[in-house]
């Protein structure tokens, strides 16, 4: 039997129905879980007891009951609900929508509430199709989408082990037993970490395991964590290669990086692998934390980054990753400094106020006799013809002339570049007394 649709009728649910299905509420008081938002008193409770629902958008993973709530509030409103999928239905269907929630509304005096199941589908055009009724009020908009919308919005939270434990009272009926199904705590736990937030994945983990444990004989009462783990295999890791996980995840590895926390940063790394990530995109995400993060502290770092990124390439999975660990857990050890970083966004800033400026012409190229008339090159100094190969003279122009943008950390190799910048320093405060004397 296939799953229920959005607005099925909620009579005498069956048996055959899977536990998700027959689990699913059907009064706020039944659904768990966002009481900030939906307990007794608060506003957006009241508002759907009220049937006075305005337009928002539902953000949370899969299986956190966005639909379920959509579908409360039909169960609490007198308007027309429409259910749509941006998956599968376009900006043509949205208008026949709009028509006929405006013929509803003039002829009937009912409005229309609209429920936009995916609505992160649409892009930014496709979603401004809606604004314009949702302002006039035609339509009540409520939006559910698995991505970060960039609102304020608070993401759904899931009380999971109450979800399990009123969910075993039903996952026996049907199945030849009596309903009364008790796991052992860890067993419970095991499903927590098995749904990984996913109320939807945890009913279907917990009919599998009831299932699983009637194929035994005798029936094993209470069901055991070996049980429950042998029936539902090892878990995949909660990972979306294109939506926050993949954000959150690689910001969390980056993090944990700079932070010099080696076991951070080796966790992160393995649950972007382990969840799907392309390795070569950590490997050129590792390469930018080199730059960033470590800098010349370790000039070393940035080689090395980029000779794990070589290294899984000519190797490939599982061989390869190795080397990614290897590149996280130097980078993670390494003195940091990101004073280049910062340096160069500096220049970067100079360069876009004073985009004009001319070039010196001591440090210009004279390639012509004409060039040479003009006075390009002329003063120039070539440094190799002195002492040290240093000889002090300007290569900024005048008006960007002093500044001092990079400035060196005492870690690492930075130290001993902080030295030679203060000796180069000191070289040129004498060139200059000389000068004045």
């Amino acid at each position: 039997m296939s799953e229920p649709t959005l607005f099925q009728g909620s009579g005498k649910r069956s048996s055959g129905e899977p536990l998700a299905a027959r689990m699913r509420p059907t009064t706020l008081e039944d659904f768990l879980g966002q009481q900030h938002l939906l307990g007794s008193g608060k506003a957006l409770g009241e508002l759907i007891r009220r049937g006075d629902v305005g337009s928002c958008i539902f953000w949370g993973p899969p299986g956190s009951g966005k639909t379920t709530l959509a579908r409360l509030v039909a169960n609490y409103t007198d308007r027309h609900f429409e259910p749509f999928s941006a998956v599968t239905e376009g900006v043509g269907r949205v208008r026949e929508i709009i028509k006929q929630a405006e013929e509803r509304l003039k002829y009937e005096g009912r409005g229309t509430i609209l429920f936009c199941d995916e609505i992160h589908r649409f892009n930014r055009a496709q979603q401004d199709a809606f604004l314009p009724w949702v302002e006039n009020g035609i339509i009540t908009l409520i939006g559910a989408t698995t991505e970060n919308p960039s609102f304020e919005l608070t993401a759904p939270l899931l009380s999971r082990c109450r979800v399990i434990e009123r969910a075993l009272p039903e996952a026996g009926k049907g199945k030849g037993e009596t309903g009364k199904v008790t796991l052992v705590p860890d067993a419970i736990a095991a499903l927590v970490t098995y749904a990984q937030g996913d109320a939807r994945r945890a009913l279907n983990a917990v009919e599998a395991v009831v299932q699983h444990a009637a194929t035994l004989s005798p029936f094993p009462i209470p069901v055991s964590r070996d049980l429950v783990v042998s029936a539902l295999e090892r878990p995949l890791p909660a990972y979306d290669k294109s939506g926050d996980q993949h954000f959150n995840i690689i910001s969390a590895l980056h993090k944990a990086v700079r932070g010099s926390d080696v076991e951070g940063s080796l966790y992160w790394l393995a649950r972007m692998l382990a969840g799907g990530e392309d390795p070569l995109y950590i490997a050129r995400r590792l390469v930018r934390i080199a730059a960033e993060d470590v800098g010349l502290a370790d000039p070393r770092a940035l080689a090395l980054a980029l000779s794990a990124k070589d290294a899984y390439h000519f190797l490939g999975s599982p061989e390869g990753e190795l080397a990614l660990a290897e590149a996280v857990v130097y980078l993670a050890t390494a003195p940091k400094s990101n004073r280049v970083y910062a340096a160069f966004a500096q220049a970067t800033d100079a360069a876009a106020a004073h985009p004009a400026e001319a070039v010196p012409l001591h440090i210009r190229n004279a390639p012509t006799r004409l060039m040479e008339d003009l006075g390009y090159g002329a003063g120039y100094k070539y440094a190799h013809a002195f002492e040290h190969a240093y000889v002090p003279q300007d290569y900024l122009p005048e008006v960007l002339r002093g500044a001092s943008w990079y400035q060196p950390t005492e870690f690492g190799f930075e130290k001993d570049i902080k030295q030679r910048m203060e000796w180069w320093a000191e070289l040129k405060r004498k060139a200059a007394g000389e000068k004045t004397e």
